[in-house]
């Protein structure tokens, strides 16, 4: 890695490595940052502080630019870096695809599990969803999904990329009572002011979490070499260090299906680390970050029609240490129906909006959109979820693990659903495992290039997800953050204020908010100019 420094302006930048964007209880996500001038690279660009853990792709260390004080000619982004998390934005189904396998295996079939199933139908010669709930015809709830009923939006990264892998995807939706919403109909709020609009053709659909699983469902189920079996996974199979058989239970009887691959889609309770540990395998090293978050969930009835509404898609942040009645974040989306989900997040002992009453009188205070959204009558009872922490599991760095298994969606990473990152992740982890399948020569050895392309997508989902989260927790405690970090998050501070009057700011903002783009894009210097130039 070359990278060329200039005089500073002020002072210095700083690499945080992704490897270290970890989380400690006892502080914030950012376990440590290092100035490059002191040598926090060496020439093949492993972070000291972390090797020999730490992560390579292609050859390469990720390093996350992030500017504390700026350089007008500051240290290159990593712009082949960028570019490798730009092709999996942008995967597109295999022209000639090859078949590998007789049988592969997906375990869960929630929205992870199915876009996976969707990249191995093009590998394998039929692909069987091993589902512990029965799956409703319709657009309904399932046991096993606690959050399914809050706030979802389908981020642009996620939209497009289900377009391009089951054609058709939006307008089904959208005839079902979706919307799409553009830029004009889109508000971010930040402290009660609106973004402004970078007009850049972004679109997010706003429905009903059961409404988008529904029609992924629906159009990965119709694939012919699709098929779901009812069953509760207790165990994997392994001949010679390869995963061949799924052991479970079904109405009541042991069962076993053979499998030439291996998908665990199983979410955040997934047990595939006991399992591989009980089989003398590496345990994937997990690692928690404290996020106390707090959800509210409405439902309201909609008078006005889609195309009558100035705003059909809002979210509002209020900055740490400053919550609107005890809401650090507010989003509201039109939906099915005719119908506003509106949620109200707080951290910590925060939980606001737990009765109808209180719900609208908080809404009140939010800016407009939310007080017309919960203007109407309920129509369901007020849900609430409750989520402690933030979770990731390292796969990346196991010198001993089954052949022919990998992970993905929550079962790797699950953090704060409010960043709406959840499916548009599940999307390109399901790219890299295209592009594991395209490119990988041998299969019996670990998926190790599977997973360390997968660590790319977790690691922006994670930069941006725990940073934040770990920013509020230490303001709702009032806890003492080392310099760098509070400078750090003074910068992101500069590009976010500058989101409100700069459309070419926010632009490049929400391009990474959308995982359009990589956090490591927010370091060019350029943009760092007009950010600082915008917010002063």
């Amino acid at each position: 890695m070359n990278v060329d420094v200039e005089p500073p302006v002020v002072a210095l930048a700083h690499w945080l490595c992704f490897s270290c964007i970890g989380g400690t209880p006892d502080s914030s996500a950012f376990t440590h940052g290092v100035d490059w001038h002191a040598d926090a690279a060496d020439e093949a660009g492993i972070c000291r502080n972390c090797s020999p853990r730490a992560l390579r792709f292609n050859g390469r260390h990720p390093l996350l630019l992030t500017y504390t004080v700026f350089y007008r000619q500051g240290p290159s982004v990593p712009e082949s870096f960028i570019s490798d998390f730009d092709a999996l934005v942008q995967a597109r189904p295999p022209a000639q695809p090859l078949v590998l396998f007789e049988t592969a295996t997906v375990l869960g079939g929630s929205i992870a599990g199915l876009l996976a199933a969707r990249v191995l139908a093009d590998h394998a010669r039929q692909v069987v969803i091993l589902e512990r709930d029965e799956l409703p015809a319709r657009p309904g709830a399932r046991t096993s999904t606690p959050q399914d009923q809050q706030v979802h939006t389908l981020l642009p990264a996620g939209r497009l990329w289900l377009e391009r892998w089951l054609p058709g995807f939006t307008q089904e939706t959208l005839d079902a009572g979706a919307l799409l919403s553009g830029s004009e109909a889109t508000a971010t709020l930040l402290d009660g002011h609106r973004q402004a609009d970078a007009g850049a053709g972004f679109e997010l659909l706003g429905a009903s979490r059961h409404l988008i699983e529904a029609a992924i469902r629906a159009k990965v189920l119709a694939l012919p070499n699709v098929s779901v079996r009812h069953g509760r996974a207790t165990g994997l199979r392994y001949t010679d260090g390869v995963v061949s058989g799924i052991d479970y239970v079904a109405e009541g009887t042991s069962q076993m299906l053979r499998t030439d691959f291996a998908v665990d889609a199983m979410g955040r309770p997934s047990r595939l680390s006991d399992w591989v540990a009980a089989a003398d395998f590496d345990r994937p090293q997990l690692t928690r970050l404290e996020s106390p978050i707090n959800y509210t969930t409405a439902v309201f009835a909609r008078a006005d029609k889609a195309p009558d509404l100035p705003i059909t898609c809002a979210l509002s942040l209020f900055s740490p240490g400053h919550a609107n009645a005890g809401v650090s974040v507010a989003a509201a989306n039109a939906i099915e129906d005719d119908q506003w989900i509106v949620m109200l997040m707080g951290y910590d002992e925060a939980r606001p909006g737990r009765t109808a009453d209180e719900f609208r009188k908080i809404c009140a205070g939010l800016p407009s959109v939310f007080a017309t959204a919960a203007s109407g009558p309920l129509t369901r009872d007020i849900v609430t979820y409750h989520q402690a922490e933030s979770r990731r599991r390292d796969f990346a760095h196991l010198s001993h693990f089954p052949a022919r298994l990998v992970a993905v969606g929550d079962a790797v990473a699950s953090f704060n659903p409010i960043y709406g990152q959840g499916m548009s992740s599940a999307a390109l982890h399901a790219s890299c495992l295209s592009a594991y399948l395209i490119d990988e020569t041998d299969l019996s050895v670990p998926a190790i290039s599977f997973f360390e392309r997968q660590q790319v997508v977790v690691d922006a989902a994670w930069a941006i997800s725990a940073g934040g989260d770990s920013e509020r927790l230490d303001a709702a405690r009032g806890t003492d953050v080392p310099e760098q970090v509070a400078q750090q998050r003074w910068a992101l501070q500069q590009i976010m204020s500058a989101t409100l009057s700069d459309p070419s700011v926010a632009e490049a903002f929400n391009s990474v908010s959308y995982m359009l783009r990589h956090p490591a894009s927010l370091g060019d210097p350029r943009l760092i100019e007009r950010a600082l130039a915008a917010s002063n």
